[in-house]
């Protein structure tokens, strides 16, 4: 394991952010709940005010029905949310937030659902909205799948070609008429079939996960800009489309190919935005701040940074846009599109 950057002093530390990308867990091995969220949260120094949480395979019910032991994650996030709204946890002595806890965690809840059960996962999602307790945004249904053995398949084990498989439109289909979005989650060459989604429900508000995954392992390795000018353009071709809105993160992911986490020493938050610059601002040109999001992808990213040189990462990239659009970029995009009061 890399040794952690030096500390950095926080950038900007008044900019306030809404985190529309996170994850909670405890697996064997690996844990990371509501005290280990706020230990990088709040222990990073940004002003992060609120969170929305992503599924991950956390919790799921017992001896549920196929599909329905989705909504126990649903129900595990719904209870961290409340617990972090709560006056009575107060994980921080002396925070001056005006509440017990200082974050808002899970203030929006973005949970799985398996769409290619058709109609049939209407009552799912009905489910979970209840679940939800006014916190359920959307659903994620991962479809990354790559050709070659060297890149790992989303955790769905979804098959090729998922986003344009009829069982999945029809499930799809579903979203909408019940308030719902749409996190698409797969890898860069199959940035086509989301926009061909994109195209086939207008009017299904969707969201880009990690600037669309681009990868930099196994047959991508070594052709970073062969593959970043393929990635530019099929990004241009979705931002077209206005029912799509991007998040700009998770390059921190191994699958990127930065090997940021090969290192001694893990890079500060310079060498991150001089990384991770051309993808963020070519996403935020495609898209503009009224579409983009900035996103931690914790604890995933954690592998090549620390939760406060990401975010100074993030503010190097932004340092010249405009106060508006820092507003946008850092948190108005995400309270809007994720229906947060």
């Amino acid at each position: 394991m890399p040794e952690p950057a030096p500390v950095e002093d926080v950038l900007e530390p008044h900019l306030p952010i809404c985190d529309p990308h996170h994850h909670l867990w405890d697996f064997p091995g690996s844990r990371y709940m509501l005290p280990e969220l706020l230990e990088d949260v709040v222990g990073g120094g940004h002003r992060i005010e609120s969170t929305v949480f992503v599924e991950c395979g956390s919790f799921y019910r017992a001896g549920a029905a196929p599909g329905w032991e989705f909504v126990g994650e649903v129900e595990f996030a719904g209870g961290v949310a409340a617990m972090a709204a709560s006056d009575r946890y107060n994980p921080l002595v002396g925070n001056e937030s005006g509440r017990a806890c200082p974050v808002l965690a899970c203030e929006g809840i973005v949970g799985r659902a398996d769409l290619s059960m058709g109609a049939a996962v209407e009552p799912v999602l009905e489910r979970q909205v209840r679940a939800g307790n006014g916190r359920f945004r959307g659903v994620r249904h991962a479809g990354g799948w790559d050709a070659s053995e060297a890149v790992r398949n989303s955790h769905t084990n979804p098959p090729r070609g998922l986003y344009a498989s009829q069982a999945f439109r029809e499930g799809f289909s579903r979203l909408s008429a019940l308030g719902l979005s749409f996190e698409a989650w797969q890898y860069h060459p199959q940035l086509p079939e989301v926009t061909d989604l994109a195209r086939a429900f207008p009017e299904t508000l969707m969201v880009l996960d990690h600037v669309g995954g681009a990868l930099g392992i196994g047959p991508y390795a070594g052709r970073r800009d062969e593959v970043f000018a393929g990635w530019r353009a099929d990004i241009a071709e979705l931002a077209r489309q206005p029912n799509v809105w991007v998040k700009l993160g998770g390059l921190g992911m191994t699958i990127c190919g930065f090997d940021h986490h090969k290192r001694e020493v893990l890079p500060g938050s310079a060498e991150l935005a001089e990384a991770w610059r051309p993808y963020i601002e070519t996403c935020i040109e495609a898209f503009g701040p009224e579409r983009s999001m900035l996103e931690s992808n914790f604890p995933v990213d954690r592998a090549s940074c620390s939760y406060a040189n990401l975010w100074n990462a993030f503010k190097r990239i932004t340092a010249g846009a405009s106060s508006a659009e820092k507003a946008l970029l850092y948190r108005d995009t995400a309270r809007k599109f994720y229906r947060l009061p």
